[in-house]
């Protein structure tokens, strides 16, 4: 198992910073939140790709994602959506990274509708995201919450580069038992994304296993010997500006982490 961490802990830091902080934690990947406020985004220009893609190789860490906010299932036009997920995928593959994180964003849509609008959008996403060497996954959040919502989109697009990310939270909070959730999702799965947060109420991020969260549950269900597998943690510490700082509770996290996915194997 591989572990990473998202830049949403660390709201604006800088790429080399990002490096050595997870490389002298033992995260062997990171998420890269894609932002006009953050280092990267869709903005940059060739050469400046190819110096963060450096940093990245020179410190030995992946880009595990790149994390945008396309939403699949909006209302609307189908083209500025396609050209706003083009744009990633093409960040993506220009920075080696594996996937491109999307929402689904359905709003207060009928949902068969909404399943319908993203279904189509990420196959027409697909083909491009192949050329690429590029994975698109889509989160379980907002209004396909459940593992069985991301999971049937999914299902219906039916191509190897269009998959799910599991989103720990948002599982238990449309009420699916993590076995459940797993087993919607693992033909599809790209990775987990874990966090901990008081309650349902209160979703300031704590550190992991002080919360509420069946982070345990989740972790048994993975296999954690696979070598490939991933688990990141998502501290959202950009919607959140008083919670603890992340780099304080990395090590700790990847200890926490690596001892319940080895209590899952045993």
């Amino acid at each position: 198992m591989k572990l990473a961490f998202s830049t949403l802990g660390v709201p604006g830091m800088p790429v080399a910073d990002v490096v050595r902080l997870a490389a002298g934690h033992g995260y062997q990947g990171v998420e890269l939140r894609v932002h006009p406020e953050e280092p990267v985004h869709p903005r940059l220009l060739a050469a400046e790709r190819a110096a963060v893609a450096e940093e990245f190789a020179k410190g030995g860490v992946e880009i595990l994602t790149v994390a945008g906010y396309v939403r699949a299932a909006a209302e609307g036009d189908d083209a500025p959506v396609l050209a706003e997920l083009a744009a990633l995928v093409d960040l993506a593959g220009d920075l080696g990274a594996g996937n491109v994180r999307v929402f689904p964003g359905g709003g207060g849509q009928d949902p068969a509708e909404a399943d319908a609008v993203a279904a189509r959008r990420l196959a027409a996403a697909a083909p491009h995201a192949a050329d690429r060497g590029v994975r698109v996954l889509l989160e379980t959040h907002d209004s396909h919450r459940a593992g069985v919502d991301v999971a049937r989109v999914v299902g219906a697009v039916g191509h190897g580069s269009v998959g799910a990310l599991w989103d720990v939270m948002h599982t238990w909070l449309a009420g699916e038992d993590p076995a459940a959730s797993h087993a919607v999702l693992a033909p599809h799965l790209g990775y987990v994304q874990v966090k901990d947060i008081a309650s349902a109420e209160d979703t300031t991020p704590l550190a992991l296993g002080t919360g509420v969260l069946p982070l345990a549950a989740c972790l048994e269900t993975l296999d954690a010997a696979d070598p490939d597998g991933w688990v990141c943690w998502e501290y959202e510490k950009r919607w959140h500006p008083h919670a603890a700082e992340l780099p304080d509770l990395l090590a700790a996290g990847r200890e926490y982490l690596l001892r319940h996915a080895l209590d899952g194997r045993s």
